[in-house]
């Protein structure tokens, strides 16, 4: 079993699922945007609930699960529709065992939290009930943990970057610091694996109330992906949320002396493809005229050979919207030039009228886009395999 990155077509939000190389293989989802009409038959929008749950383990009582769930902040087009398919509480208290497959909802056995983005949302920003169930349900594995209950699959929590004021400092055992790495998921090391984490970065001095917002906290993670025990770094998955243009000059000063920190060969554009991830300029306003922060940039252009960079968004037009934003798309591209990389858009594959998930496969030779030939074949193999057992889909 290959590794592989599958980028769901949301829209203008994110939902991507990464499967390691291990066996039985381990399933990290990144964000979930399964909007109402997904779930509605007579909508023409993909449904990308059953997209996602044709792709996830069942464990032994036939109950769909995610290894480990990261949100990267807590933005309606990054939450959406969690409520509705995920089992959120005690997992003891796990409702649908026997419901059809199609209606179970998915477990999360390790949430990945940081509490650091939820504590800087804007005073303006009033978070969606998606946002709040996830707050809650990080909240309460945390208390759990304080409590001395055991550790078990659905009711492990992950705290990524220490909270302010010492909140987290008695929770070392579920905490990686801001600049740290880890491999281990729900509790389990793993070889195939190894995240570093590059943000939310702690607060300065000089901070002032923009850089303290729920954009500027995004968990930025850039991960290691092994094809196999042989080739453990076949693959950097960096990955930001909606991390704007003050964060990558920020990443920059701190990793310009050791740039392979930020290297990668699969990019996901940060908040859309949005022109305000490279520069404080407005698009809209001043077009052409815009300005490139060097540093932002930079941090955003430590492109390996033949790298991808995703924009998880809508089709890109050649208009004033942003995100996504064409100019950021073109600069994509421009940095995507000397190592002979490709840039890719989650609404325009394989087509702008009927997009489907574009699978990234984790190779000996890198990262590579999944051949339609090939998302066939996996498909016939996958609607013959067995739904039942440990491990159900595969």
């Amino acid at each position: 079993m290959s590794a592989m990155i599958t980028f769901f077509p949301v829209g203008c939000g994110d939902m991507a699922l990464v499967r390691l190389a291990d066996e039985p293989a381990t399933h990290i989802l990144i964000d979930v945007n399964i909007r109402g009409a997904a779930d509605d038959p007579d909508d023409p929008i993909r449904d990308v609930a059953a997209d996602l749950r044709a792709r996830l383990p069942r464990d032994d009582r036939g109950r769909p699960y995610v290894d480990a769930f990261l949100l990267s902040h807590p933005d309606k087009d990054h939450c959406t529709g969690l409520q509705n398919h995920f089992h959120l509480g005690p997992i003891a208290d796990y409702p649908d065992d026997k419901a059809p497959d199609h209606l179970k909802k998915i477990v999360i056995r390790e949430i990945w939290s940081s509490p650091m983005v939820f504590r800087r949302a804007s005073r303006t920003h009033t978070l969606c009930e998606d946002a709040k169930a996830f707050n809650r349900e990080a909240k309460r594995r945390v208390q759990r943990f304080k409590e001395g209950l055991p550790l078990i699959d659905g009711e492990r929590v992950l705290i990524l970057g220490e909270d302010e004021n010492g909140k987290t400092d008695a929770l070392t055992a579920i905490l990686v610091r801001t600049g740290n790495t880890f491999s281990a998921i729900n509790g389990r090391a793993n070889s195939y694996f190894q995240a570093h984490l590059l943000g939310p970065l702690p607060r300065q001095p000089e901070d002032d109330e923009a850089l303290l917002s729920k954009n500027h906290s995004s968990t930025v993670l850039n991960m290691r992906l092994a094809s196999s025990l042989l080739r453990q770094d076949s693959c950097h998955f960096l990955t930001a949320g909606d991390a704007e243009v003050a964060i990558w000059e920020r990443l920059w000063r701190r990793y310009q002396a050791t740039p392979e920190v930020l290297a990668y060969d699969v990019l996901l554009a940060p908040h859309h493809c949005s022109w305000h991830s490279l520069s404080y300029d407005s698009w809209s306003a001043l077009r052409e005229q815009a300005k490139v922060a060097p540093d932002a940039r930079s941090a955003l252009a430590q492109a390996k050979f033949g790298a991808l960079i995703i924009a998880s968004s809508k089709p890109i037009q050649d208009d004033d919207c942003d995100p996504p934003c064409i100019r950021a798309k073109h600069e994509y591209q421009s940095i995507l030039s000397r190592p002979g990389g490709l840039f890719l858009c989650t609404g325009e594959e394989p087509n702008r009228s009927a997009p489907e998930p574009l699978e990234i496969e984790i190779t000996a030779a890198g990262a590579k886009k999944k051949t339609a030939r090939a998302r066939g074949v996996a498909a016939v193999a996958a609607a013959a395999a067995p739904r039942a057992g440990t491990h159900g889909l595969r």
